[in-house]
C-alpha cells in the first residue's frame, strides 16, 4: 500500500509538472526552470557524494557543457537539439579522461582538485578569443524552440526527468551496493570484491554527463554564454545547499531541498543581489552542525519515533 501511494502520489506531481504551462505565465515557467536547472545539479551532485566523494566542479562541467552546446552550434552548424546531446556525451568523455587521474584521490584532495579543474576551464574558455568569444563570450543565432516559454520548459523538464532516472537507477541497482560499500569503508568494499575504481568512474562519467547537458539546455535556453556566467560559482554553491538542506544519499532529499532553496533563492536575489551567496553558505553550514541528515532525515526519524511512541500504547 505504501508503495503504491508513493507512485500515485509519484505520478500526480509528474501530471502537475507537465501541465504547468497551461496555467503559468512566462515569468514563472522561468523561476521554474530556474529550480530544475538546480535541482537536476543537485541530484547529480548527490549521485556521486554517495561514493563518499566530495565534489566541488559542479560548475566546471556545466560551463563546459554550456560552451560545448553553443559551439557546436556557431562553429559546427549543429542543430540546436543535437547539440545538447552532442555537449552531454563531450562532458561524459572528460569526465572519463579526467577520471582516471583524479580519481585516484581521496577526500579534500579530490574536492580542491575538481575545484582547480572549474577554475581551468573558466580561465581556457575566457583566453580562446578567436575560438570561444574570449571574456565576451558568444552569442547564439536564436534561441532554441523560438524562445517559447512552454517548450523550454519542457526541455528543462525532460533533463530533470533524465537526472531524476539515472539518480533512481542508482538507489535500485547494484551501484547502490557498490558506492555504499566505498563510502562506508574502501579496504572492506575491496576485500569484497568491488571494483572501487570502475564504480567511481561510472558515477563521475554518468554525473558529469547530467551536468553537462543542463548546461547545454542552459545555453540554449538563453541563447548566450560567457566564462562569468557559464561557470558562475552558483552552480556550484547552490546544489551543494540543496543537497544538504533537503538530505543526502537520495533522490527525493535534493529534490525537497530544490524546491524550498530554489524559490528562497530568486527571492534572495532580489533583496540581496551581491549577497545571496553569503546565506547559501550559512545554510550548508548550520545544515552540517544542527541537521547532516537534511529535512527528509528528519522527517523520516519524525514519522519513526510517532511509529515507536504509537506501538507503546
Amino acid at each position: 500500500m505504501k508503495l503504491k501511494t508513493s507512485y500515485i502520489a509519484a505520478a500526480v506531481i509528474a501530471a502537475v509538472a507537465v501541465a504547468s504551462p497551461a496555467f503559468l505565465g512566462a515569468y514563472p515557467l522561468n523561476v521554474a526552470r530556474s529550480v530544475m536547472t538546480y535541482m537536476a545539479l543537485a541530484i547529480s551532485w548527490d549521485m556521486l557524494l554517495r561514493s563518499g566523494q566530495i565534489s566541488f566542479g559542479i560548475a566546471g562541467l556545466f560551463g563546459l557543457g554550456s560552451y560545448a552546446s553553443a559551439l557546436a552550434v556557431l562553429r559546427g552548424g549543429m542543430d540546436p537539439f543535437l547539440s545538447i546531446v552532442f555537449a552531454a556525451a563531450f562532458a561524459g568523455v572528460m569526465a572519463f579522461a579526467l577520471g582516471f587521474a583524479i580519481l585516484r584521490l581521496r577526500a579534500m584532495y579530490f574536492s580542491i582538485t575538481t575545484l582547480a579543474l572549474m577554475e581551468i576551464f573558466r580561465i581556457v574558455m575566457h583566453n580562446l578569443d578567436d575560438f570561444s568569444g574570449g571574456p565576451e563570450g558568444v552569442v547564439l543565432p536564436e534561441v532554441i524552440f523560438g524562445g517559447n516559454s512552454s517548450a523550454l520548459y519542457w526541455l528543462c523538464l525532460g533533463g530533470l526527468l533524465i537526472t531524476i532516472g539515472a539518480s533512481w537507477f542508482f538507489e535500485k541497482s547494484k551501484m547502490h551496493l557498490a558506492l555504499t560499500a566505498i563510502r562506508n569503508d574502501e579496504t572492506s568494499a575491496r576485500s569484497s570484491g568491488v571494483d572501487i575504481f570502475k564504480y567511481l568512474l561510472i558515477a563521475f562519467v554518468v554525473t558529469s554527463t547530467m551536468q553537462g547537458m543542463m548546461g547545454a539546455i542552459q545555453v540554449q535556453s538563453y541563447g548566450f554564454t560567457t566564462p562569468e556566467t557559464a561557470f558562475d560559482g552558483n552552480f556550484t554553491l547552490l546544489p551543494l545547499a540543496m543537497a544538504l538542506l533537503g538530505g543526502v544519499h537520495s533522490t527525493i532529499g535534493p529534490m525537497a531541498g530544490a524546491v524550498l532553496l530554489g524559490i528562497a533563492s530568486e527571492w534572495l536575489k532580489l533583496q540581496i543581489p551581491y549577497g545571496h551567496l553569503i546565506v547559501y553558505g550559512v545554510i550548508i553550514i548550520l545544515v552540517i552542525l544542527f541537521m547532516p541528515q537534511g529535512l527528509v532525515g528528519m522527517a523520516r526519524r519524525m514519522i519513526r519515533a510517532g511509529r515507536e511512541a504509537g506501538a507503546g500504547k
